[in-house]
């Protein structure tokens, strides 16, 4: 019986899963053969409404909400995820144990008109859902407008073409996935654009009870990759931001896995206030340093702002 991998739809998605599978094939000797692992795809409801904002319609768990569900009736072993869409709580009974060698975390700015933000002439409109993107954005160009631009990359690139908007921002690494770099007009470092928590990370979820399927994806763990990302996740659970909530967060690992340096960001909606901080420190002391932050930022943003952004 084959192995099934379970993923949205959306051409990332599915680029997402075959690079999974591709990986389990190589590595796994028992679903080395062909056939021996099958892509499922599941429509969420994230990609069936496309005309709110996340926020509207259940938050990032409308993204892997019927991939849970497929897992627990049997319909998939193995779920894949871009890990900035995944809750940081689970189900009962999902285990997340793999997370792929993460791919760039950059953002990049695509624009027919422009270079950069710099460039756009007051009243430019840029096309986003990401409150993080809007917020970072509108702090550093006030001048500029945002409009909702939902739906995947290439639907966001045809609204881009149709005129709905300026500019618009997409994730370096699903255009890497999807061999579609070269459609970036500038790349954002993490200085001028904080990455989302997880962005650029895949990983793999499965029953906890399903010790065979929990044998095979564990090989695939990169470490690495794994504790830069729960040092993210541990910082936004802290903070309990949900898809109202401009929040960015970006852990490196330094000197051979020695040392971890976490930066995040909270800020208004509107980017009239941007609160930050970082930490850096020994690699034992991940969790601790993640929910230091989560707490400094929290306390600096205030309960009221998080009170405000929840109704």
């Amino acid at each position: 019986m084959a192995l099934k991998i379970g993923t949205r739809g959306s051409p990332l998605a599915l680029a997402q899963a075959y690079e999974t599978r591709d990986l389990l094939q190589a590595n796994v000797p028992a679903l080395a053969e062909e056939g021996a692992v099958e892509i499922v795809e599941i429509k969420t409801t994230g990609d069936k409404i496309q005309d709110r904002r996340l926020s509207e319609v259940g938050g990032k768990g409308v993204f892997t909400k019927e991939l849970d569900d497929a897992l627990f009736d049997g319909r998939i072993d193995v779920a894949a995820h871009s890990m900035k869409d995944v809750p940081t709580w689970l189900p009962d009974g999902i285990l997340l144990p793999t997370m792929l060698e993460r791919e760039d975390v950059r953002d990049v700015f695509i624009s027919p008109k422009a270079a950069s933000f710099a460039d756009l002439p007051d009243g430019s409109v840029i096309g986003t859902t990401s409150p993080r993107r809007q917020a970072i954005i509108l702090a550093k160009y006030p001048n500029l407008k945002i409009t909702l631009f939902r739906g995947n990359v290439q639907t966001r690139l045809r609204k881009l073409d149709e005129g709905e908007a300026d500019a618009t921002m997409l994730a370096l690494a699903g255009l890497n996935r999807l061999d579609m770099s070269h459609i970036a007009t500038r790349i954002m470092e993490p200085e001028d654009m904080l990455p989302s928590a997880g962005q650029g990370a895949i990983g793999l979820t499965c029953r906890e009870d399903d010790s065979a399927t929990l044998d095979f994806i564990t090989v695939l763990d990169h470490l690495p990759t794994s504790i830069c990302v729960n040092a993210e996740r541990a910082m936004l659970d802290v903070l309990g931001g949900t898809c109202h909530t401009p929040i960015a967060g970006y852990a490196q690992l330094d000197d051979g896995m020695k040392n971890l340096r976490i930066r995040g960001i909270v800020a208004e909606p509107d980017g009239t206030k941007v609160w930050s901080g970082e930490r850096f420190g020994p690699v034992a002391d991940t969790y601790a340093m993640a929910t230091d932050l989560g707490a400094e930022l929290r306390a600096s943003a205030g309960e009221a702002y998080f009170e405000a952004l929840a109704e």
